[in-house]
């Protein structure tokens, strides 16, 4: 896959530290664009509970990549990056800079590097049968056929990590060719876009927690149990991924009786806080980022100043 050979601003960190507020600054200041890399805000119907940019919120400013799926589809960082590239390579074209904005490390990292996954269909034939055997046996026997075929892989996942066990029997299966195979030959070649990296996070772990459950109340009083019964009322079935994320799954416990909405709200901003430390964990492996910390409160004007001289020293004009 050819270069695109442009530059690619990447503004990450952990859900309610303002990405979203600091990526429309940075695409009104340097004729930008934002693509949305959030694994859940690609579905239709799911605004509230993903906390998806209002039309007030873009600031006139075009966004990509927000509402073009079903929530019946299951989406992968694989098929995120096949639909994102096109977009992105279309921003550049036009002259402009992509801004990509979000907290999915994986899919981010999908983009950047644009080399493509291991061949393997999510949700097809082999998988299928994996998912069977699975059910019925266990992990166990699945992760001792991995160990026969690919023991570096076997040696590098965890017993619990069902859905990359299952994940790298699959492309074995399908291509004859081990997962570690082709993550040692993709390593090997550069990435896609020539990727700057800001990211958001709090000075104090308790100024992020209070900032997420006041998200999680909001979100709670715009709507979100109306939004989770509105996706089955249109024949979503309940055990669909999009159902699954934090803030859906909750409140569909609620709507099947087994949660009181008061439980649910308190579960939600728990699973929140601890999905912003596994995102927080994830982006700190990447030495690339050149980080802003917020103290009490969010200074959007520094954090502005701060990026500008981080995309003028980087060329960006």
């Amino acid at each position: 896959m050819k270069s695109a050979g442009g530059k690619l601003l990447c503004v990450v960190g952990p859900t309610a530290c303002g990405k979203t507020t600091l990526g429309v600054l940075l695409a009104q200041r340097w004729n930008g664009e934002v693509v949305s890399a959030d694994s859940m805000q690609i579905y239709k119907g799911m605004t509230i509970g993903t906390a998806a940019p209002t039309e007030a919120e873009m600031g006139g400013v075009p966004h990509h990549m927000i509402a073009v799926a079903d929530p019946a589809e299951q989406w992968s960082a694989a098929r995120y990056a096949q639909e994102a590239i096109p977009v992105i390579d279309g921003i550049l074209a036009r002259g402009k800079l992509p801004i990509l904005v979000g907290g999915t490390g994986l899919w981010i990292d999908a983009v950047v590097r644009g080399h493509g996954f291991a061949a393997g269909h999510a949700g097809g034939a082999v998988r299928r049968e994996l998912e069977r055997r699975l059910a019925e046996e266990g992990i166990a026997p699945l992760l001792q056929e991995l160990r026969e075929v690919d023991p570096a892989a076997a040696a590098r996942l965890h017993p619990a990590d069902e859905k990359r066990i299952l994940r790298a029997l699959e492309v074995y299966r399908e291509t004859g060719k081990t997962i570690t195979a082709h993550n040692q030959e993709t390593g090997a070649l550069p990435p896609r876009y020539n990727a700057l990296w800001i990211g958001l996070q709090f000075q104090n772990r308790e100024d992020m927690r209070r900032l997420i459950d006041l998200r999680v109340e909001r979100m709670v009083s715009a709507g979100l149990l109306d939004e989770v019964r509105a996706l089955l009322g249109r024949g979503l079935p309940p055990g669909a991924t999009a159902l699954q994320a934090i803030g859906y799954k909750e409140f569909l416990s609620v709507l099947e009786g087994r949660a009181t909405e008061a439980e649910a709200l308190e579960e939600v901003k728990l699973r929140s806080r601890q999905y912003a430390k596994r995102q927080l964990t994830w982006l700190r492996r990447n030495s690339a980022i050149h980080w802003i910390f917020w103290e009490k409160e969010r200074d959007f004007a520094r954090a502005l100043q701060i990026s500008t001289e981080i995309l003028s020293a980087a060329g960006v004009s």
